[in-house]
């Protein structure tokens, strides 16, 4: 029996198929040898069994900032001023990364108004928090931070495509320029965004 089920396992790994970037097909070494070289993330293709290079940040320019700005002022009851960045910090649904781990609610709580003080103290800024799905989102995170879902998945369409471990970011300039990272990130690097996209 044992075997058997060994036997199977042995079968499901084999039936993985890997992509670069451009999903284009390659080697499990080379897949392996990419994703170290250059940091990259491996994440779900198309089907389970694909698994697909990504990289961890995209930057790019917002066509339509007023429109996003106005559909989470209806979202979230709160008024985006255009004239600041927006932050939005992206929770995808639940996964390995984003549920496990040793943070509490304290270290959280502590961890969030640290970030929020660092993007402020650099520019003041627009600071929302999205997410597809709820499931595992509240817990360790209920009841001080406001989370809303994704209006018609916008944030999701425009930015984040695919499920990223964790969860992601973006920062959106005044001028509609944006960085996104994808999957888990520190405090710094949404600081070094809001940084690279206030420097006049």
């Amino acid at each position: 029996m044992g075997s058997f089920s060994y036997s199977q396992n042995k079968k499901v790994d084999n039936n993985i198929k890997y992509f670069d970037e451009n999903y284009n097909p390659i080697s499990k070494t080379e897949f392996d040898n990419r994703k170290w070289k250059n940091r990259l993330l491996s994440i779900q293709g198309d089907s389970i069994n694909h698994k697909i290079l990504s990289l961890r940040e995209n930057q790019g320019v917002l066509q339509n900032r007023k429109y996003l700005d106005s559909l989470l002022t209806s979202s979230t009851n709160k008024i985006i001023d255009s004239s600041k960045p927006l932050v939005i910090v992206y929770y995808p649904g639940k996964d390995p990364c984003n549920s496990s781990g040793s943070a509490t609610r304290r270290t959280i709580r502590s961890w969030y108004k640290k970030m929020e003080k660092g993007i402020n103290k650099i520019k003041e800024s627009n600071i929302i928090y999205v997410y597809k799905t709820k499931d595992g989102l509240y817990g360790k995170n209920d009841g001080f931070k406001e989370w809303i879902k994704d209006p018609e998945q916008t944030i999701e369409r425009l930015f984040f495509k695919r499920h990223y471990p964790c969860s992601s970011f973006v920062v959106i300039s005044e001028n509609n320029e944006f960085i996104s990272y994808f999957g888990e990130f520190s405090k710094e690097y949404i600081w070094k965004a809001i940084d690279l996209m206030t420097d006049e």
